[in-house]
Formats: structure tokens, C-alpha cells, sequence
């Protein structure tokens, strides 16, 4: 861990501590990087006080990641990438969801980029973001059955795969 990141993870808890003292479960230090693990119900307002405090000024929302840690609960581990521009710092907001309950708030009305980065996470790992504008699939079909990224989702999937027969069996004559 070095200085300046140490000093950016005191800085950002703090201040959201100050804020709420239930907005930060956990603050998480790895090779330069700091990771503030927030509840699932505050993550809308702890976004909102990242993106609006004087000290904190995250104003872009770089990424966002989902995990899945099956078979373990909580199952799903939400990951936004939040920088700083004028302040050159990055942050990334963590939230813990269930497998039996995997709905957080949308960080769209906070970042609009957030938009299409929910939007996959929905598609392939089945987050659900409340009062998300457009909430469906992005990258599969309509009628896709389930969401390839979970680690339960069975390797051949759920659909039948057409007999290709002969068409890709290579021939003996040249």
C-alpha cells in the first residue's frame, strides 16, 4: 500500500462516515487500490456523496463489474469504478448481493454512463437495477433462458444445439 493511496482511503471513508456512519461496511486496500464496501440499500446516496462532496468530486464513472462467488453467500459482488478528475484519485464502490435477492438502485439517475454497464450486468450475471431506465438484455436475445455469467449456468446452456451432421465432419477425400 502506498502513502498516497492510504491517504485517499482515509479521506473517502471519512468522509462518508461523517455523512453516515452506516454508508462504509469495510474499507479494503490492495495493491494501490481502494475499495469501499457500501450496504446495498445506500448505495444511490453513498454514489450521490462521492459525486457531490466538495472533498470527494467523483465525477466519472469508469466501470462496472459483477463477480460471482457461488456457492458462497452473498453471492454476487457489485463493483463500480469511480475517478476523481480533478482530484486524480479512483475509488471503486463494492456491494455484497444475495443470490436469492440480487436487486441493488440503478446508478443511472447519478451517472448516466452507468446505463449500458447495468444493462450488461442484467444480461449475463441477472442484476436487477431499480428504477433503471431501460432495464433489458443487451448483448443476448430476447428469449435467451437464464444468464451465461453465473457460475451455475450450465456449460452447454439450456437451448438444443441443432445436429450439424454432416455439414462440418471433414471428408476423406481431398
Amino acid at each position: 500500500m502506498t502513502e498516497s493511496s492510504s491517504k485517499n482511503a482515509n479521506v473517502v471513508a471519512e468522509c462518508l462516515r461523517s455523512w453516515n456512519p452506516k454508508a462504509v461496511v469495510e474499507v479494503l486496500e490492495f495493491r494501490g487500490e481502494t475499495t469501499i464496501v457500501v450496504p446495498r440499500e445506500l448505495l444511490r446516496a453513498t454514489a450521490e456523496r462521492c459525486r457531490e462532496d466538495a472533498k470527494l468530486r467523483y465525477n466519472l464513472l469508469t466501470d462496472a463489474t459483477c463477480v460471482d462467488r457461488y456457492p458462497t453467500e452473498p453471492r454476487f459482488e457489485l463493483n463500480y469504478h469511480l475517478v476523481s478528475i480533478p482530484r486524480r484519485e479512483k475509488v471503486r464502490l463494492r456491494v455484497w448481493l444475495g443470490g436469492n435477492d440480487p436487486v441493488v438502485d440503478s446508478l443511472v439517475p447519478v451517472w448516466p454512463g452507468a446505463n449500458w454497464l447495468e444493462r450488461e450486468i442484467f444480461d449475463l450475471f441477472g442484476i436487477r437495477f431499480l428504477g433503471h431506465p431501460d432495464l433489458r438484455r443487451i448483448l443476448l436475445p430476447d428469449d435467451w433462458e437464464g444468464h451465461p455469467l453465473r457460475r451455475d449456468y450450465p456449460v452447454e446452456g439450456y437451448r438444443d444445439v441443432p445436429n450439424t451432421g454432416e455439414l462440418f465432419r471433414k471428408s476423406s477425400t481431398p
